[in-house]
């Protein structure tokens, strides 16, 4: 078990020791005087009331008890509260007459007791009142307090000269409460090191998140396909065992009955006849292309140099005429005759020229007209069609669409030339791009996007080739189609005169790679206050372009 820590302080008597009650002094003549008193008042009493004496015996006994116990008033009879009275004013007055003193040095100080109205003639500090109405004595304020929180607090003063100094790891090791482990102690701050992302970390997170998603919709197209079939999971038709058919699908074609019974006979299975499905063809099923194969984006071949390009088409021709010239010595394809030309005529014809050299001639020229026919036509052949031209523009722009979209946001002063107009609109059509023109009074906004090759021949068509301070009068048809559009969109002002566009240029104020188009197809709007351009890029989330096109100025 363990000892109990001894009580901080010299004072003993808060140690768990009893302290030792003080003898009695010499107020035994106080005690005394009490004592008469209480007889007079008893006698008193009894003379008055003519009690027994049984009250008598109270008080007597209650008198003849030591002083260091409290004196117990005498039981009177119900009612006599005058009687009660009494015996309470005589064990104050014995109490008070009876002071406690130090018998021994190891005792703890007493409290100096001193009446109020020598401390403080005003009394206004701690009085109080005892039964008999007079004053109670109150501490002296000098004295030192007995209270354990105002020892603790006394002790962290610093002490006096020429006393024990110890120091707080002595006071910590003899306190049994003090365990070193529970203290925490402070650690040394360690540098954190510099993490840098493997090269590729984020593509190769990115791969596996698209694959992911595949993976989904592939899934998530199973089980529509599924639904539609109806074997759902929950189905009770997948745990049924259905039945074989009579007759398999790939022997329907060769029996005449729905049955393999007539196996047997000869004349009911159709294999050597000329209405069966076996001939001596083989059938060779059509090769579908795999579906991650149509999503790859064909890449370009290397551009070559003059030199190299007639470096391979000699070497080509000379493979085709090796191959020619042996199929001619299996016998395959016929010779071909002569190429006869102006300068070989003579010598290839030989005496038929000499001849009849007009003959010859006419020959050798229907030969060169035939062979340059033969030229013209197999270049005819090659040539694309109007509709298969557009349609293989139409799909390299998607496939360079494919490889990134891209976005330009374009500034125009003024767009009241008609001219400037169209060739925007066109040029934008022609390239396949998506976006929208902004007409203002104060400035114009053009927003394209789409494929690389497409933006960058938009970008030299506004920066470099549309020259923006020309202006012209517009034609009669162009007055009728502008007679509704307003005043600051036309290239004449309100006196009939042309407009000074000296001033207008063209500036692009945002490029870049982005997610996905924000517009499904080319268009234009006219807005004439700031808020209405704001909603309508807004419908797109991209109404902060025109807060940057404003800051551009």
């Amino acid at each position: 078990m363990v000892e109990k820590r001894p009580y901080p302080g010299s004072h003993d008597a808060e140690n768990g020791s009893k302290r030792p009650r003080p003898a009695p002094s010499a107020a035994v003549d106080a005690i005394a005087a009490a004592r008469a008193k209480a007889a007079a008042k008893a006698a008193e009493i009894k003379a008055r009331h003519g009690s027994s004496g049984a009250l008598t015996n109270g008080v007597s006994a209650a008198v003849q008890r030591p002083s260091t116990q409290s004196p117990t008033p005498a039981p009177s009879a119900p009612g006599d509260g005058n009687d009660r009275l009494a015996a309470i004013k005589a064990r104050i007055a014995a109490l008070q007459a009876s002071p406690r003193t130090a018998s021994s040095p190891d005792a703890p100080p007493t409290q100096t007791l001193t009446p109020v109205s020598e401390r403080d003639g005003s009394g206004s500090h701690g009085r109080s009142l005892r039964a008999d109405g007079e004053d109670t004595p109150q501490i002296k304020e000098g004295t030192g307090p007995r209270f354990a929180t105002a020892l603790g607090n006394r002790q962290t003063e610093s002490p006096a000269p020429g006393e024990d100094v110890r120091s707080q790891s002595e006071e910590l090791a003899e306190n049994p409460y003090f365990d070193p482990k529970n203290v925490a102690t402070p650690r040394a701050r360690l540098s954190r090191g510099l993490l840098f992302n493997q090269r590729g970390k984020y593509l190769h997170q990115g791969s596996k998140l698209r694959q992911q998603s595949r993976l989904e919709q592939i899934k998530s197209q199973i089980a529509r396909q599924a639904r539609l079939a109806g074997l759902d999971e929950n189905s009770e038709r997948n745990f049924l065992v259905q039945a074989p058919p009579e007759v398999e699908w790939w022997d329907e074609g060769l029996l005449e009955e729905k049955t393999y019974n007539c196996t047997d006979d000869p004349g009911k299975v159709k294999v050597d006849g000329d209405d069966s499905i076996v001939t001596i063809y083989v059938q060779h099923p059509v090769l579908l292309k795999a579906p991650q194969d149509q999503l790859l984006i064909q890449v370009k071949p290397m551009y070559l140099t003059t030199k190299e390009q007639a470096k391979l088409r000699r070497m080509r021709r000379a493979a085709d005429l090796k191959e020619h010239q042996a199929k001619i010595r299996l016998g395959l394809e016929p010779p071909p005759p002569p190429k006869v030309k102006r300068g070989n005529m003579m010598r290839v014809m030989g005496e038929q020229a000499i001849a009849d050299p007009t003959a010859v001639e006419m020959l050798v020229e229907s030969q060169i007209q035939e062979r340059h026919d033969q030229h013209v036509k197999a270049n005819e052949d090659r040539k694309l069609t109007k509709e298969q031209r557009h349609a293989k523009i139409a799909e390299n722009q998607q496939k360079d669409a494919k490889k990134g979209l891209h976005m330009c946001v374009f500034k125009i002063d003024s767009l009241a030339f008609g001219k400037h107009r169209y060739q925007i609109d066109h040029n934008a059509k022609e390239h396949s791009l998506t976006g929208i023109t902004i007409f203002h009074p104060k400035m114009n906004l053009v927003i394209v996007e789409g494929g690389s090759y497409s933006i960058e021949k938009y970008k030299k068509l506004m920066l470099r080739r549309i020259k923006w301070t020309e202006n012209a009068p517009p034609t009669e048809a162009q007055q009728e189609r502008q007679a509704a559009d307003p005043q600051w969109m036309k290239s004449l002002d309100e006196g009939g005169k042309l407009k000074d566009l000296s001033f207008n240029k063209c500036t692009l104020v945002f490029e870049g790679e982005m997610k996905q188009r924000a517009f499904r197809k080319w268009g234009s709007k006219v807005c004439e206050t700031d808020g209405e351009a704001k909603e309508v890029l807004s419908r797109n989330k991209i109404d902060s372009l025109w807060a940057l096109a404003k800051s551009s100025e």
